[in-house]
C-alpha cells in the first residue's frame, strides 16, 4: 500500500519513477501478487492512469487485464476496474474539441489497440460471458467495451458474435434490463451490431426484437419521448432498411398497424422541440423503408394496402394538411406519403379524395401544386410536392384522365383553380425552376397513356387579347423558339419528347408548324458551348422521334424527306453525336438511379427519373433509323404488316379455339346429364319390373282366392271386401301399365322417325356397296317394325281380355274363370312381352348395323371423290402431254421443211412407214414358200 501511496499520492524523496516505469511496476504487482486486494488496487490505479498514459498501459497492461477477466470471475470490482482500463485504452471518451491532427492519432491508438484485442477472438467470447453478470459494475462496461470494439472493427467483431453460441440472444437480453443506463447503451450496442449485416439483422429480428422496441418507445412517450425513442427508431432502421426477409416479417406480425398512434398530433403544432422533430422525421423514414420503390413490388403493394387499411395513410394525410407543423417535417411527410400511394390503386384514389380545410375547401393536389409553382416556396417542399404528383400518377390512367381534363374546355370552371390552370401557369411563369417542374409534372399526365397525349392536343390556349387561341404544343415551342433559360428549354423538350413518343397523331401536328423542323436542325447543327449541348442532344431526340413515329401523312415531311434534311443539313454522325450527348450528361446517371428528385441546387434539377427510361429506350432505335435506307424501311414496314396479319390471324385462330373449346364444353355438360338421365331411367325399369313382378304374384293369388267358394254368407262377405280392395289395386296397376304402354308406343314413334331420317340420308349416299346394304337392312327393319306392332295389338288384345275377365269377377264373385283360363293368358301375355323385348333388342342392333353401314358408304363416297379427282388430274396431265407432243411435231415439220429447202433429202415418217411395211410383206412372203 505505501507503494502505491507513492505512485499515487505523496511527494517522496529521491527522483519520481516516470509513468511508464509506475506502469510497468503495476502490471507486475497485477502478475504477481497472490492477494486479491492487491491485485484489485493495482488494476485500480491503472484504470486511473489509463486515460492520461494511454499508449504505455495499453501497451503494457492489455493482457495482464484480460487474464484478471478470465481467472477473477468472482470478484465483480476487479472485473469492472479492468473492463474500464480496456475501454479507456481502446476508445478516447474526452469531450473536449481535438485538432485534427490529435483526432488522428486517437483514431490509430484505438484502431491500434482493437486489433491488438481482437487477435485472440476468445476475447469477444470472454465479453459475452461476462455480459451474463447481473452486477451493474461488470454489465455495463462489458456493453460499452463491445460497443467501442464495435465502433472500431465492426465486421471482425461482427463475425465472432455471429459463430458464437447464444452470442447474439444475449445481447438481446440488454434490453430486458431494469436498469434504463444498461437498456440503453445495449441499443447503442446493437446499432453497432446490425450495421450492415443482414445474417445478425434477421436474428434480432427474430429474436422478438420488433416486439420490444414499439414496446419501449410507446412507453417512453412515442414521438414526445426523449434520446431513447430514437436510439430505438435507429435500430428499427437497421433492422428492416433494405432488409425484405424483416421487412416481411414486420408486415406479417402486423407491427405496421402499431406505427398509427406515432403520427397522432394535436391542434396546437406551434411548440415543436428539437427531439420531436428528429423523432417524426426517423419514423416516417421507417414508414419509407417499408414501401420505397427498391423493394420488390409485390412487398410494397401488401405493405400499401396495409398502411391503408389500418389508416396509417390517413393519418399522414392530416399531417399533410394541418397547420403550424415544420418545414422539414412537412416535406418528409410529402415524400412518406408519396411512396405509399404509389402505384397503388386505391390509395392514390383515396389521396384524389382529401381536401385541405380550408374555405371552400380545395382538393390536397391543388394545394400541393400551388406551392410548386411558387418560387417563394423552399426548394427541399417543391422537389417534394413534385414528387408527390409524379408518384400520384404513376401506373395510374384515371388520375391522368382527371389532371388533363382540367385542361380541356369543357371541364374548365372559371369560378375555382384547377391542377390543369396550375400547371400551364408554372409553364409559362418567369420562373425557371417553376416552368421545368410544371413541364415534368405534365409530362408524368401523358406517361404511357395514348389516349391523354391525344386529348392534351385539344387545349387551346389565350396569349393575348385580340389575337385567336394557340395549342398549348404551338405554345410550348414558341417559347423554346424564344430563347429562354436552358431549365426551361430542357423541361419543355423533356414535355415534348414525352408527348409525341408512340403517338403518330401528335407527331403530325408537331410537324404540321412549319417553323419546328428547321428550328430543330439550326439548334442541332450548330456549335455551342458547354452549357447548350444538353439543349442539342434533347433537339436531336425530339426530331429523332420525329422519324421513328412518322405516319408519313405529311408529304413534306415524311421519314425519308426528313432523312434526308438529316444528312444534308447535320449529317448522320454529326446527328448521333449530339444525341449522345444525353446520356453522357453527369445529371443523366444521378436521375437515372431512384425515381425522387433529389438535387444539392435548383441550377442541377435538370433531368427527370421516367424520362432517363424513355432515352434509353430511344436512344438505339432512332441510331439505327436515322440510317436506315428507304429500301430497309419498307422491308420493316412489310415486315411489321405481315407480323400485324398473323397476330390478328392468331387472334382470330384463338377466339375460335375459345368457341370450340365452349361448345365442348356445353356438349360434355350435355353427355354427363344425358349419361346420368339414362341411368335414372334403367334404374326407374328396373324398379317397374319388379313392381310387375310383384303385381303378377298378387294376381296370382287373387285368382287362387278367387276360385275358393266360400261355406258361409259371413266369410263370402269378407272375401268380397278382400276381393274389392284386391280389384282396386289392379285397376290402379292396369292404369300405370296403360301410360307405360302410351310412353312405348312415344318412343316407338321416335325409333320410326329415326329410321325414316336414316333411310332418307342412305338414299342420298351413292355407293352401290353401301346403298344395298342399307336398304337389306330398311327391309329388315321394316319387318321387324311391323311384327313389334302386330305383337303391340296382340299384347293390347290380351290386355282387353284380361280386363273383361277382371269386370266379370267383379260382377259375379262367385263364378271366376276357371284357373287355367286365367293361367293361359298370363303365359300369352308374358310370352309377348318377351318377345315384344326381342323385337325392340332387334331393331336397336340393325340401327346401330345402319349407323355402321351409313358411316363405311361415308368412307366410300370420299375415297370415291378422291379417285375421282386423281383422274381427273391424270387426265389434265395427259392433255397437256398430248400439247407438248402437238408441238414438238409441228417443231419437227419446221425443221424438215428448212432442210429441204436447203437441199437436204430427209424422208417423211409416211414414206418410211410405208417403207417398212412393204419389206414386212417380203419377209411374210419368203416364209411361205420356204414352207
Amino acid at each position: 500500500m505505501n507503494f502505491l501511496r507513492g505512485v499515487m499520492g505523496g511527494q517522496a524523496a529521491g527522483p519520481q519513477p516516470t509513468g511508464a516505469e509506475t506502469i510497468q511496476k503495476l502490471c507486475d504487482r497485477v502478475a504477481s501478487s497472490t492477494l486479491l486486494e492487491d491485485r484489485r488496487d493495482a488494476v485500480r490505479a491503472l484504470k486511473s492512469l489509463s486515460k492520461k498514459y494511454r499508449m504505455e498501459v495499453g501497451t503494457q497492461a492489455m493482457d495482464h487485464l484480460v487474464t484478471i477477466l478470465q481467472t477473477d470471475r468472482s470478484d465483480s470490482e476487479i472485473l469492472g476496474y479492468s473492463l474500464d482500463t480496456l475501454y479507456n485504452i481502446i476508445c478516447n471518451d474526452e469531450e473536449e474539441e481535438q485538432d485534427e491532427n490529435t483526432q488522428k492519432q486517437t483514431d490509430d491508438l484505438c484502431a491500434l489497440f482493437t486489433e491488438k484485442f481482437l487477435q485472440d477472438p476468445e476475447r469477444i467470447t470472454l465479453l459475452l460471458t461476462l455480459l451474463e453478470e447481473f452486477d451493474f459494475h461488470v454489465r455495463w462496461p462489458a456493453v460499452k467495451l463491445l460497443t467501442a470494439l464495435l465502433k472500431s472493427q465492426g465486421a471482425q467483431v461482427q463475425g465472432i458474435i455471429l459463430v458464437s453460441p447464444m452470442g447474439v440472444s444475449r445481447l438481446m437480453d440488454l434490453l430486458a434490463d431494469s436498469r434504463e443506463v444498461i437498456r440503453n447503451d445495449g441499443l447503442l450496442l446493437l446499432q453497432q451490431l446490425t450495421r450492415g449485416n443482414a445474417a445478425i439483422q434477421k436474428i434480432v429480428a427474430f429474436e422478438n426484437a420488433f416486439e420490444r422496441l414499439l414496446d419501449i418507445i410507446t412507453e417512453e412517450g412515442s414521438s414526445d419521448g426523449g434520446i431513447v425513442v430514437e436510439d430505438c427508431l435507429l435500430l428499427l432502421l437497421n433492422l428492416l432498411k433494405n432488409n425484405s426477409s424483416n421487412q416481411n416479417f414486420f408486415k406479417e406480425g402486423s407491427y405496421i398497424q402499431r406505427m398509427k398512434p406515432w403520427f397522432e398530433v394535436g391542434d396546437d403544432n406551434s411548440g415543436w422541440s428539437a427531439q420531436k422533430v428528429t423523432n417524426l422525421h426517423l419514423m416516417l423514414q421507417l414508414v419509407r423503408v417499408m414501401v420505397s420503390p427498391v423493394n420488390s413490388p409485390g412487398a410494397t403493394a401488401s405493405c400499401q394496402k396495409c398502411m391503408f387499411q389500418c389508416g396509417l395513410l390517413q393519418q399522414l394525410c392530416t399531417i399533410l394538411m394541418a397547420t403550424g407543423v415544420p418545414a422539414d417535417i412537412l416535406t418528409e411527410t410529402i415524400n412518406t406519403v408519396s411512396e405509399v400511394i404509389r402505384g397503388s390503386q386505391i390509395n392514390q384514389d383515396y389521396f384524389a379524395s382529401v381536401n385541405a380545410p380550408s374555405s371552400p375547401p380545395r382538393p390536397a393536389i391543388v394545394v400541393l401544386l400551388m406551392s410548386m409553382v411558387n418560387e417563394r416556396q423552399p426548394f427541399v417542399l417543391r422537389c417534394a410536392v413534385l414528387y408527390c404528383f409524379q408518384c400520384f400518377l404513376y401506373k395510374n390512367q384515371k388520375g391522368q384522365g382527371e389532371i388533363v381534363a382540367t385542361l380541356l374546355p369543357s371541364t374548365i370552371d372559371a369560378n375555382s383553380i384547377s391542377a390543369g390552370q396550375l400547371l400551364c401557369g408554372g409553364l409559362f411563369s418567369a420562373d425557371s425552376l417553376s416552368n421545368w417542374c410544371a413541364a415534368v409534372a405534365l409530362a408524368h399526365a401523358l406517361q404511357d397513356n395514348l389516349t391523354q397525349k391525344e386529348q392534351l392536343l385539344r387545349v387551346q390556349l389565350a396569349t393575348s387579347l385580340g389575337k385567336p387561341p394557340v395549342s398549348l404544343l404551338q405554345q410550348c415551342t414558341n417559347i423554346l423558339s424564344q430563347g429562354s433559360k436552358v431549365q426551361t428549354r430542357v423541361g419543355l423538350l423533356m414535355l415534348l419528347c414525352t408527348w409525341i413518343s408512340n403517338c403518330p397523331i401528335a407527331v403530325t401536328h408537331f410537324l404540321h408548324n412549319q417553323d419546328n423542323v428547321p428550328f430543330l436542325t439550326a439548334q442541332i447543327s450548330e456549335n455551342l458551348g458547354e452549357d447548350e449541348r444538353l439543349v442539342q442532344g434533347l433537339c436531336a431526340l425530339l426530331l429523332g422521334i420525329c422519324i421513328y413515329h412518322n405516319d408519313n401523312s405529311l408529304e413534306n415531311y415524311t421519314k425519308e424527306k426528313l432523312k434526308q434534311l438529316i444528312e444534308k443539313r447535320i449529317g448522320k454522325e454529326n446527328f448521333v453525336e449530339k444525341l449522345g450527348f444525353i446520356t453522357k450528361h453527369e445529371l443523366y446517371s444521378r436521375a437515372a438511379l431512384k425515381p425522387q428528385p433529389v438535387f444539392p441546387s435548383p441550377e442541377q434539377m435538370l433531368f427527370d427519373h421516367e424520362f432517363t427510361k424513355l432515352v434509353k429506350d430511344l436512344e438505339g432505335v432512332i441510331t439505327k433509323a436515322v440510317h436506315k435506307s428507304t429500301e430497309e424501311d419498307k422491308k420493316e414496314e412489310e415486315v411489321k404488316k405481315t407480323l400485324e396479319q398473323h397476330d390478328n390471324i392468331v387472334t382470330r385462330y384463338k377466339e375460335l379455339i375459345r368457341e370450340q373449346d365452349a361448345q365442348i364444353q356445353e356438349l360434355k355438360e350435355q353427355v354427363a346429364a344425358l349419361s346420368s338421365q339414362h341411368e335414372q331411367m334403367q334404374a326407374t325399369v328396373a324398379q317397374q319390373l319388379s313392381q310387375i313382378q310383384q303385381h303378377k304374384d298378387q294376381y296370382n293369388i287373387l285368382k287362387l282366392k278367387l276360385g275358393k267358394e266360400s261355406p258361409s254368407q259371413g266369410d263370402g262377405s269378407q272375401q268380397n271386401g278382400l276381393q274389392t280392395e284386391e280389384l282396386s289395386q289392379l285397376r290402379e296397376e292396369l292404369d300405370e301399365l296403360r301410360k307405360q304402354h302410351a310412353v312405348l308406343q312415344t318412343q316407338l314413334a321416335e325409333r320410326d322417325a329415326l329410321i325414316t331420317t336414316l333411310q332418307s340420308s342412305s338414299q342420298t349416299t351413292e355407293s352401290p356397296a353401301g346403298g344395298s346394304d342399307n336398304t337389306e337392312l330398311l327391309q329388315e327393319l321394316e319387318a321387324l317394325r311391323s311384327q313389334v306392332q302386330s305383337q303391340s295389338s296382340e299384347i293390347s288384345h290380351l290386355k282387353t281380355e284380361r280386363q273383361e275377365l277382371l269386370t266379370r269377377a267383379e260382377a259375379e264373385p262367385s263364378d271366376t274363370a276357371p284357373p287355367s283360363a286365367s293361367a293361359e293368358l298370363e303365359s300369352r301375355l308374358a310370352a309377348q312381352t318377351s318377345e315384344t323385348e326381342k323385337m325392340k333388342r332387334s331393331v336397336a342392333e340393325l340401327e346401330q348395323q345402319l349407323a355402321a353401314s351409313t358411316s363405311t358408304a361415308a368412307i366410300l363416297q370420299t375415297e370415291k371423290e378422291k379417285l375421282q379427282s386423281e383422274v381427273q388430274e391424270s387426265k389434265k396431265e395427259q392433255d397437256d402431254l398430248l400439247m407438248l407432243l402437238a408441238d414438238q411435231d409441228q417443231k419437227i415439220h419446221s425443221l424438215k421443211k428448212r432442210l429441204k429447202d436447203l437441199g437436204e433429202t430427209v424422208e417423211d415418217e409416211d414414206d418410211l412407214d410405208t417403207k417398212d411395211q412393204t419389206s414386212d410383206d417380203d419377209d411374210e412372203e419368203e416364209d411361205e414358200d420356204d414352207k
